[in-house]
């Protein structure tokens, strides 16, 4: 800006002597709130020239030809106190593309818009520099001719500012609040990811708020004390009863105790009634100077605001964590080292030249828990998190799909970093061939370049999940793309027993034990012996059906008693076993008779089959990766022999 903008109005000379033409215009594109009109006007008001500002609407008339008159007499006006600048707001409204727009009137104002900007040459300013600056977030919107050379041929992109700019952003916001020792903005900053500048300034206004709320709280509580202001106490006792009696006959008993009709009951709990009572005049500096804004009114006003990139197309952040997931620590830890640790400390990958991984592919049997996965690792790193299901994309319109895809990475790049979760990714892309239908393919394509062209993702990672792998296009899996793949296979028998004993915990199961009897702990056993081949859904299934079948048995007590002695709404006569339900052993024996394993035998050997060829390749082997290793073993065999 200073060198497109400041330069030509503040030094014409340096390009009248050398020639150059200097630029006409600049247009600023970028999401809403980064700042464009701050900017603009921010540098109307460093360099003191002239500076009109319009609205792009403000322009448009109902009547035919005022439009184009208005706009006219504008341009005239910017070059009669040249050299000025010459702002136009949400200039997309004004300017669409010829070729779409929908009345004539429309065409004619974009017409009307080229000739103005055209005659802004030097030579028919007489060597006075006017500069327009534009400002739309819709820069594509715009008419093709209004981008071409000598018209708005600079554009600068804001784009959502990363952690140092939200730092540098927090500071000059904060610097007129008044904080509490020492204030962290870094880490203020890495906890808003997506934040815009206006989304900063909506936060420390919640975070103000929230401040004079814990104030007026503590005040009432007694935790905080404001000190006495001794120059009121000493004014107020050389104060003369006459004095006192004449401003009781001027003015009514009730100004003298403001607010003393709120000291009934219903207002006595009220924390501002009682500061008002107790401090009925204005505060000194001294009194003022133990009331500040602490980090964690920051912290609080953090769960109030949702920034504007979010607030369309992103799932809440999941509140599953690691203590909900039982076993899959291999799984676990290779997800930490993938996501989590980049996410948490890229400075630390970047430091010893590793690229954090572009994505995972987790694919295995149903219910082994994949989604489970991908929920824990989005609140384990805190960030944005946007769920996709795979078949939800497609649209049966050619090109709606490829435009919802991308636009799902759009999102995602304005608020990094962020975790995009494809659910049943194999419907989304399947392997290209013969049979694959034209639409789908160019989705496929269209999920490659995303994944892999030449936009940069900037803290944009991917987790897949699928139970066919086989169909999913190889391209998928290649290094720089969805390159770690993760097997999430059926719990062995140690692992089952500690998925019960989680699901037991989590979901706090009233166990029933006869005698001194850990039934927590057969249940484990039982699971360990006799569920061979249940997946973790399966497992979770078993303890609903146990909790039913303690419910159908509490409640068959229960009805009976009610047909010997008549029905008793207060429950009162029912022995205390009865009004709760509790689950005993041979609640969960019947429940493994009746629930089966999801994920039968032939599924399991193919299953193998597929880990075999996909968990032992290496990562980018190739499809002839399998055949490599297998020859390979071959011939370490018929060396040994």
């Amino acid at each position: 800006m200073l060198e497109l903008v400041a330069m030509p109005l503040s030094h014409p000379e340096i390009y009248l002597h050398t020639g150059v033409q200097p630029p006409r215009g600049v247009l600023l594109h970028g999401p809403p709130g980064c700042g464009k009109t701050l900017l603009a006007n921010a540098i109307g008001g460093e360099l003191g020239l002239p500076f009109i500002s319009i609205s792009a609407p403000s322009i448009v008339s109902g009547m035919s030809g005022e439009s184009e008159k208005t706009l006219r007499e504008t341009f005239e006006e910017a070059k009669r106190v040249a050299p000025c600048l010459l702002f136009i707001d949400e200039i997309d409204a004004i300017t669409p593309k010829r070729e779409s727009a929908q009345r004539e009137m429309e065409r004619r104002i974009v017409a009307q818009f080229l000739t103005c900007m055209d005659e802004l040459a030097w030579d028919k300013t007489d060597n006075k520099a006017v500069v327009v600056i534009g400002a739309t977030n819709r820069p594509d919107s715009l008419d093709a001719a209004l981008r071409r050379a000598g018209r708005f041929d600079h554009e600068i992109g804001m784009n959502v500012p990363d952690d140092e700019a939200r730092a540098q952003i927090l500071r000059v916001l904060c610097s007129r609040l008044r904080l509490d020792g020492s204030f962290d903005f870094l880490a203020l900053a890495k906890a808003t990811p997506g934040y815009v500048g206006a989304d900063l300034s909506a936060l420390t206004g919640a975070a103000g708020i929230i401040a004079v709320k814990r104030i007026f709280s503590q005040i009432s509580d007694g935790t905080l004390v404001i000190p006495d202001d001794p120059q009121s106490t000493t004014l107020a006792s050389e104060n003369d009863i006459d004095d006192d009696v004449e401003m009781q006959i001027d003015q009514p008993t009730t100004a003298l105790q403001p607010f003393s009709s709120l000291s009934s009951s219903a207002h006595t709990k009220s924390s501002i009634a009682h500061f008002l009572q107790a401090h009925p005049s204005a505060l000194t500096p001294a009194q003022l100077a133990p009331l500040c804004i602490t980090a964690a009114d920051f912290a609080s006003a953090l769960k109030q605001v949702q920034p504007s990139s979010q607030r369309e197309g992103f799932a809440t952040m999941p509140d599953v964590t690691w203590a909900d997931i039982g076993a899959l620590h291999a799984t676990r830890s290779e997800l930490h080292m993938a996501i989590v640790q980049p996410i948490r400390r890229p400075e630390l990958f970047k430091s010893v030249g590793i690229d954090a991984s572009s994505g995972v592919l987790m694919w295995g049997p149903p219910g082994c828990g994949k989604t489970l996965l991908a929920k824990a690792v989005a609140n384990e790193s805190r960030a944005n998190f946007i769920s996709v299901k795979g078949p939800e994309l497609l649209n049966k319109y050619v090109g709606e799909s490829e435009r919802a895809l991308r636009q799902v990475f759009t999102r995602a790049r304005a608020s990094s970093p962020c975790i995009i979760f494809f659910d049943e990714l194999d419907a989304l892309v399947p392997r290209r061939d013969d049979s694959l239908s034209e639409s789908s393919a160019r989705v496929v394509n269209t999920l490659l370049t995303e994944l892999d062209g030449l936009d940069a993702r900037r803290g944009v990672f991917v987790i897949g999940a699928t139970n066919r792998p086989d169909i999913i296009d190889p391209a998928m899996c290649r290094p720089g793309r969805l390159d770690k793949l993760l097997y999430v296979d059926l719990p062995t028998p140690n692992e089952r027993a500690e998925i019960m004993r989680t699901l037991l915990t989590r979901r706090r199961v009233p166990l029933k034990a006869a005698g001194d009897e850990n039934v927590g702990a057969h249940v484990e056993v039982l699971v360990r012996d006799k569920a061979d081949g249940y997946s973790g859904a399966d497992l979770a299934a078993i303890v609903r059906e146990a909790g039913v079948s303690a419910l159908r048995r509490t409640l068959g007590a229960l009805d009976a008693m009610d047909k010997q002695v008549g029905l008793d709404l207060s429950g009162s006569g029912q022995p205390e076993e009865l009004t709760t339900a509790q689950v005993t052993f041979d609640d969960f024996q019947t429940a493994l008779d009746k629930v089966g394993p999801s994920v039968s035998r032939s599924q399991r050997w193919k299953y193998e089959s597929l880990k075999n060829k996909f968990a032992g390749m290496p990562v980018g082997g190739g499809p002839h990766a399998g055949e490599k290793q297998k020859a390979t073993e071959g011939h370490d065999q018929a060396s040994l022999a």
